[in-house]
C-alpha cells in the first residue's frame, strides 16, 4: 500500500514490490487468477490497469503463465516461492567472483534453526548421487 511521505506526498512502491505482491497473491492459490481476482486478493490496493501491467511484465519475464485451457486472461505462478528464491540465489552465486566466500558470508548470517536445517539437508545430500552439471555439482 502506498503511504504518505514526510511532506505528505504519496510514496509509490517500486516495480519489484508490486511484482512481489502479485506473485504472493498467485502463490496463495492453486488456481489461475484473472487480473480482477488478483486485484481483489491484494485488497484492491492497486488499480486494475496496474495489476494487468504487472502480470504482463511477470509473463514477459517467465514468472507467470497464462491459463490457455481455462478462462481467458487468467494467470498462475510459473514457479513456487522456494523455487524462485533458490534460482535467485544460484544466479547471485554465479555472478560473484568467489562463490565459496559468498556462501560463507550467507551461512554466517543464518539463524540457528536455519543453520540446523541446512546441516540436515547437507547431511542427506551425501546419500544422493551427484549429477554432472546438476544441482550440487
Amino acid at each position: 500500500m502506498a503511504g504518505r511521505g514526510p511532506q505528505g506526498r504519496v510514496e509509490r512502491r517500486n516495480a519489484g514490490e508490486l511484482e512481489s505482491e502479485v506473485l504472493a497473491a498467485l502463490w496463495a492459490t492453486e488456481q489461475a487468477l484473472t487480473p480482477a481476482e488478483v486485484q481483489a486478493e491484494i485488497h484492491g490496493d492497486l488499480a486494475y490497469n496496474t495489476v494487468h501491467t504487472i502480470l504482463k511484465r511477470l509473463y514477459d519475464k517467465g514468472l507467470v503463465l497464462r491459463d490457455v485451457d481455462g478462462r481467458r486472461g487468467a494467470y498462475r505462478a510459473a514457479k513456487n516461492a522456494a523455487e524462485l528464491t533458490a534460482e535467485a540465489m544460484h544466479k547471485a552465486l554465479d555472478r560473484g567472483p568467489d562463490p565459496i566466500a559468498t556462501l560463507q558470508q550467507f551461512v554466517s548470517g543464518l539463524r540457528p534453526e536455519e543453520e540446523q536445517a541446512l546441516r540436515d539437508l547437507l547431511g542427506g545430500a551425501t546419500d544422493r548421487p551427484r549429477v554432472p552439471g546438476g544441482a550440487g555439482a
